[in-house]
């Protein structure tokens, strides 16, 4: 979607496999998350407008990191665990950066408003310039092993339970 808008877009995996997961989707550079933030502000010439960190605390300074001044951080997920308490003036000497911690509901809180969002979604599907990887599939009696793989980072794509 980012590269539809004209984005360069700079990926982080924790796997080899993964990073060139990243490429095949469609990322301009897939890097390790060790050493990302100085191979980000490199390779874009002294930082990116925004980073959305969807793995959190052992992701969270290097995201920062990796901001221009006046950079916004969408920080989505957790992975690794919660970014733990800090101080907000860390975001001004970084350069005035924004931080944002969206949640899906307040994005989709009506029914008018979750149709146009999904609809956006599946309207590019169909389209075919956006693709969805099902990493895997679990019957849905084993629900709790398709949980095990997620929270374990055992997984790429999407994972469907079958009933």
């Amino acid at each position: 979607w980012a590269k539809r808008l004209g984005a360069k877009v700079y990926a982080t995996a924790s796997t080899e496999e993964k990073r060139a997961l990243c490429l095949e989707a469609g990322a301009d550079y897939a890097l390790p998350y060790e050493g990302f933030a100085q191979a980000v502000k490199a390779l874009s010439g002294g930082g990116v407008d925004v980073v959305y960190d969807g793995v959190g605390q052992s992701t969270f300074e290097g995201s920062l990191e990796a901001l221009r001044p006046r950079g916004y951080l969408v920080l989505f997920g957790q992975s690794s665990g919660p970014v733990p308490p800090f101080d907000p003036q860390v975001l001004n000497r970084k350069g005035s950066l924004f931080l944002t911690r969206p949640t899906l509901h307040h994005y989709t809180a009506t029914r008018k408003e979750l149709l146009f969002r999904a609809g956006e979604v599946f309207e590019a599907i169909r389209a075919g310039w956006l693709r969805v990887r099902i990493g895997a599939e679990f019957p849905l009696e084993k629900a709790r092993e398709a949980h095990e793989a997620l929270e374990g980072r055992k997984t790429t794509g999407k994972v469907l339970l079958i009933p």
